[in-house]
């Protein structure tokens, strides 16, 4: 085994990755960097610096930074340009935030001198492969502790015994049972698996849900939301002008209050297995409809279309952990070249758990031409009479093969 001088923690200050601050130190004999990531989860972080220097790290070794804007800028923006949805349904709130946390344990690791990063995800997750991927991109020889693929502690029972061994501090609520689920949330997302959720036909009750309310319980008004776009990103909401963190998060509010962005589906880990997992991605659910209402008349059809056949595998290259990889750094500058005339503004209605588009414009890049659409007198801008070759001429090949009894 290779000796480990220092290490950086992808560290929360929850049970898992405070056992995992103990074990390294004492399993590894190492110096512990814990690094914390502030990407909108709602929680004060400051607890968790209190925790780390309870179990004996350096005040210099304690990181925190405030992620929000990057994450929403860097990470979610570009995202969202490509329409991207994992298996046709979800929008990737999780995936999208590991390659940040991994870019900013390997720039820890860079400043501090560690050898070594650590995390706490599991060996049946994709998580692992998220972090290691992006880690491995960014520091090839980067040494990469696991616990969960190392220890015995193969349980939560195990974690708080190891925990009440150690003298480690743990919330009353992980002592009495907590929640029947794990939750994991950022400013895109809240993610809620295991537990009582392992059984896929479980309909989980009314109070698990944290940042929406039920469609049911939604305003019986509806609410309307104008977002302007310039480059395919939006740059203000209801006419002001907002940061992109800023701007995901107003739209969290707005959807959240209308029961916008609830899901509950089952995929398709990378590791192999089916997982049942229920999001909630209020803001998200509204930039998609959005985003793809703005391109619908500023993008031309063969563009639109690529980038459908390519969105698919665009998501899957984020779902397994390819933020960083070659491919998606290419598509990527294909999709970002897309939007340069996604400019202008969307209006879109929230009605209990809906958003319907009301109006798209864009006063420059509109391809939308009404005296060619219309139904009405077109004044010859169009000649109906050229439909009938454009017809023959793509019927061809279906002729010929019928004159041969092919079916």
């Amino acid at each position: 085994m290779r000796k480990i001088r220092k290490v950086v923690l992808a560290y929360s200050g929850g049970l898992d990755t405070s056992v995992i601050l103990k074990w390294l130190q004492e399993r590894y004999g190492c110096e512990v960097v814990t690094f914390t990531a502030d990407i909108g989860q709602g929680e004060e972080l400051e607890p968790a610096r209190r925790k780390a220097r309870r179990l004996g790290v350096a005040s210099r070794n304690i990181v925190i930074e405030d992620l929000r804007e990057e994450f929403v800028r860097d990470f979610v923006y570009p995202m969202f340009r490509a329409n991207a949805l994992y298996e046709g349904e979800y929008l990737l709130g999780t995936s999208i935030a590991r390659p940040l946390i991994a870019k900013h344990l390997i720039q820890t690791a860079k400043k501090t001198g560690a050898d070594a990063i650590s995390h706490g995800a599991t060996g049946k997750g994709n998580d692992q492969v998220r972090f290691e991927l992006g880690a491995y991109a960014l520091m090839p020889e980067v040494k990469i502790i696991a616990p969960w693929r190392e220890w015995d502690l193969g349980s939560r029972a195990s974690l708080l015994a190891y925990a009440a061994r150690h003298g480690i501090p743990v919330d009353f609520k992980k002592k009495r049972g907590g929640a029947p689920y794990s939750m994991d949330a950022n400013l895109l997302h809240v993610s809620y698996e295991g537990g009582v959720l392992e059984d896929p036909d479980y309909q989980p009750e009314e109070s698990m849900w944290r940042i929406t309310v039920s469609p049911e319980r939604a305003p019986a008004r509806p609410q309307t939301v104008e977002l302007e776009y310039r480059r395919g990103d939006i740059v203000a909401v209801n006419g002001r002008r907002l940061s992109p963190a800023r701007v995901l998060a107003e739209l969290n509010r707005l959807g959240g209050r209308h029961g916008v962005g609830r899901l509950d589906m089952v995929e398709n880990r990378y590791v192999g297995m089916k997982s049942r997992g229920c999001y909630e991605t209020p803001g998200g659910t509204i930039m998609l409809k959005a985003h793809r209402a703005i391109e619908s008349i500023t993008l031309d059809r063969e563009v639109l279309a690529l980038k459908d056949d390519l969105m698919p595998r665009y998501a899957r290259l984020i779902y397994n952990g390819y933020w960083f990889s070659p491919e998606r750094r290419l598509l990527q500058t294909l999709i970002d070249a897309s939007q340069a005339p996604a400019n202008g503004t969307v209006r879109v209605k929230l009605y209990k758990g809906t958003v319907l588009v009301t109006g798209r414009s864009s006063r420059k890049d509109s391809l939308f031409d009404p005296s060619i659409a219309t139904f009405e007198d077109d004044k010859g801008a169009y000649s109906q009479a050229d439909a009938a070759g454009f017809i023959r001429l793509n019927a061809l090949r279906l002729r010929i093969a019928a004159r041969r009894g092919r079916k």
